[in-house]
């Protein structure tokens, strides 16, 4: 069989989800919504946490990344495939496909590190509040929030490294909305088992650990919550997390039902409708999760629009 190098491949073609030219339109309407509240949203969020002092706190410094990186992660991925609805021609070049993967796989390493420190906030605020203002510093929120970033950097190089090692002979058609990984893998004329590893064992490791560290900071959290004599008490230490760890139950059932399981069980309709969710749905949910649940938020909007009232009356 002959072999190309990945280099020689000038384009791929995105399948989309469907053929169906009535249900594209529908698809095309409904996702373009849902990035306009994404947009919409994650920018209010991270405007309403800088513009309110009160919200200048390690828990809403975490939301405002958090913000960031859904913002980033849905526009890495929507706009292509809002242009792929509305085009016959549904090509994208090897270039932007891999750095749309690479951004992909960025974003969302990051994000799994973000909401583990999100979590160990969240232990700190409700398991030892005393020394909260100590432990949760303005350097250490940083240094969380950069090792975030560098985890997420590592799984994204190490891809590179690996999809670059790809050979392509016959196909170049990716069954999938965008260049993932699977689908793309499933490509390649070469023999990819030590790539899987590869990407599987730093994938899963982020996956894991991130999800280690959240589980044994909710496991703490229940039980100094079920310490607490008063059920007032009770309600205001969960609906502290209450927000948090519904993010957190959405985001990882969907990661880890498409990567945490063989490729070979891999199919093509239910993984597209898990990575629906987590490329395009959670953006738009997570900032609707954070604040409409949120007092502080909402509270937060209303001294903004107020303070804004107040400034054109006195001009």
């Amino acid at each position: 069989m002959g072999r190309r190098n990945v280099t020689h491949v000038s384009d791929f073609i995105l399948m989309g989800l469907t053929d169906s030219v009535e249900i594209q339109l529908v698809l095309f309407t409904l996702f373009l919504l849902i990035y306009l509240i994404t947009v919409l949203g994650n920018v209010g969020v991270i405007l309403i946490i800088r513009l309110d002092p009160q919200l200048h706190t390690p828990m809403y410094f975490f939301l405002s990344h958090l913000s960031f990186l859904d913002l980033s992660y849905s526009s890495v991925i929507t706009p292509k495939t809002l242009d792929n609805l509305l085009n016959s021609t549904k090509n994208i070049s090897y270039l932007n496909c891999f750095i749309q993967m690479s951004c992909f796989i960025f974003l969302g390493g990051t994000e799994c590190f973000l909401l583990s420190s999100m979590a160990y906030d969240r232990y700190v605020a409700i398991c030892n509040p005393l020394h909260y203002p100590i432990v949760m510093s303005t350097r250490r929120c940083c240094s969380f929030v950069f090792g975030s970033y560098w985890f997420g950097f590592t799984d994204s190089f190490v891809n590179v490294l690996c999809m670059n090692k790809l050979h392509f002979c016959d196909s170049n058609v990716i069954y999938h909305f965008f260049c993932d990984i699977p689908p793309v893998l499933d490509l390649s004329c070469t023999d990819t088992h030590d790539i899987e590893i590869t990407i599987s064992i730093f994938a899963g490791s982020t996956l894991v650990v991130s999800l280690i560290t959240i589980a044994v900071s909710y496991v703490s959290i229940l039980s100094t919550i079920l310490k607490i004599t008063s059920t007032s008490g009770k309600q205001k230490a969960f609906s502290t997390c209450a927000s948090h760890l519904l993010g957190v139950t959405i985001f990882y059932s969907t990661m880890v039902f498409t990567y945490l399981k063989p490729r070979k069980s891999y199919s093509l309709g239910k993984d597209q409708v898990a990575s629906l969710f987590y490329t395009i749905v959670i953006p738009m949910l997570n900032p609707l999760i954070y604040s409409l649940r949120n007092k502080e938020v909402k509270n937060a909007v209303s001294r903004v629009i107020q303070k804004r009232k107040a400034s054109k009356q006195l001009k």
